[in-house]
């Protein structure tokens, strides 16, 4: 697998009706994983879009969530950009550099659906997600 860079949008709760109007706009492929799915089947937010990825046939990808329980919404930075592949070395070379120097809200690693994760903000105040496929065992 080649890896990825594309945007990774973030919803105050309505991530599942926007994904879907860009799936009417863009068509392709709408995959959506809720917070459910991932085990919190009984918290408030378990059919909340834990992870949501649009796929469509022009070669585009866009990717968003609703923000987890406790982190807030930020007006105006409803964006991350996302790095996403299987090359360890090379996801965690991008990680080390974009984080050196930023801050980091999420540290790079395993996760609880198995890929190793993080999140930060580069000097420059861009948010980033680098997600490092893991095979399935």
């Amino acid at each position: 697998m080649v890896s990825r860079l594309n945007p990774y949008l973030s919803f105050d709760g309505d991530a599942r009706q926007a994904m879907e109007f860009y799936q009417e706009v863009f068509g392709g492929t709408l995959t959506l994983n809720t917070y459910g799915d991932f085990g919190h089947a009984e918290a408030p937010n378990a059919d909340k879009i834990m992870h949501g990825m649009l796929e469509t046939p022009s070669g585009f990808t866009l990717m968003g969530a609703d923000n987890p329980p406790g982190m807030e919404s930020a007006p105006g930075q409803p964006f991350s950009v996302s790095l996403s592949g299987d090359d360890d070395a090379e996801l965690t070379g991008y990680w080390e550099k974009l984080s050196e120097g930023g801050s980091v809200s999420v540290p790079l690693e395993k996760q609880m659906w198995g890929d190793v994760f993080g999140m930060c903000t580069d000097r420059f105040g861009v948010p980033w997600m680098v997600n490092i496929s893991r095979p399935e065992s």
